[in-house]
């Protein structure tokens, strides 16, 4: 992958099997941004749709045996019905081939959602829970 490759525009739509994956994965590389599986297991929604939407490349230079990663943008749907957001390190080639958004509304409503929904810290916060 080249380093002026530019930054994808596609918005992604998981499934919760999928985002239980890539957090796992990302855990397993030690990427600077991810959640702890065990968390994302326990409270995102099992049935639920989850979006990842790109916003940089990221490179951990002090570990060159790691590709770059794009630092995404999540919206995950939890089991309570309430949405957050969390930021997501995921390498391109397990990005690629995720589904993408079916129209440009679906694109937009993300969009709003991801500048509406608390973080993952701030909905700890408000439901207050201790595992800060």
């Amino acid at each position: 992958m080249h380093f002026d490759q530019p930054l994808p525009r596609a918005v992604k739509v998981i499934d919760s099997a999928s985002l239980f994956r890539l957090e796992e994965r990302a855990c397993a590389l030690s990427l600077n941004q991810r959640l702890d599986p065990a968390w994302v297991q326990a409270n995102a929604a099992p049935d639920g749709t989850h979006y990842l939407w790109p916003a940089l490349w990221n490179s951990l230079s002090h570990r060159p045996d790691i590709p770059r990663q794009l630092r995404c943008e999540l919206l995950i749907s939890l089991r309570a019905g309430d949405r957050v957001v969390s930021l997501l390190d995921v390498l391109p080639d397990d990005f690629a081939p995720l589904p993408r958004v079916t129209s440009h509304e679906e694109g937009m409503q993300v969009s709003r959602l991801l500048d509406r929904a608390p973080s993952v810290r701030e909905w700890l916060l408000r439901e207050g829970s201790d595992l800060l």
